[in-house]
Parts: C-alpha cells; sequence; structure tokens
C-alpha cells in the first residue's frame, strides 16, 4: 500500500547522528530491517546490529536490535 509508507531516516546506532540512509516503507520496525539488508556494516561475529529509526515528518526515534544470522528484531534495551 503506496499511501501507507512513510519516510524515515535510519542508521546504525554507533555510527553517532551522522550517516544513515532514507528509507520508505510502512513502520518503524520494517524500515529497520530495510536499512540492515541493504546496508549493515560488517560485523565480524555475525551478531547483533543496533539502529536506531527516526520518521523524519514527527521526529520520532526507536532503536531496534536486530540478530544478522536470523533477522530477528526486537526493541533496544
Amino acid at each position: 500500500m503506496a499511501g501507507a509508507d512513510r519516510e524515515f531516516h535510519v542508521r546504525a546506532r554507533d555510527a553517532g547522528t551522522h550517516g544513515g540512509h532514507r528509507v520508505v516503507e510502512a513502520g518503524f520496525e520494517a524500515a529497520a530491517v530495510a536499512f540492515v539488508e541493504v546496508w549493515a556494516p560488517e560485523i565480524a561475529d555475525g551478531g547483533e546490529l543496533a539502529v536506531v529509526v527516526r520518521d523524519i515528518e514527527s521526529g520520532r526515534e526507536h532503536c531496534f536490535r536486530i540478530d544478522l544470522e536470523t533477522g530477528d528484531t526486537a526493541p533496544c534495551g
């Protein structure tokens, strides 16, 4: 549903406030996964990556931990 897509800015949490990419998806978690599928940095042990997803329109942010082996996501804690 194109009408439901929103614009997000997604970056690796450890990358600071610079960098990241614009991602168009239906929600925060989908944007996090899309970022990892295309732009995830190399992680030696294949472990987890924490990403910060910011809704460009509202400025709201959410952080997700993504298991790079399984693709499972969970909120940062």
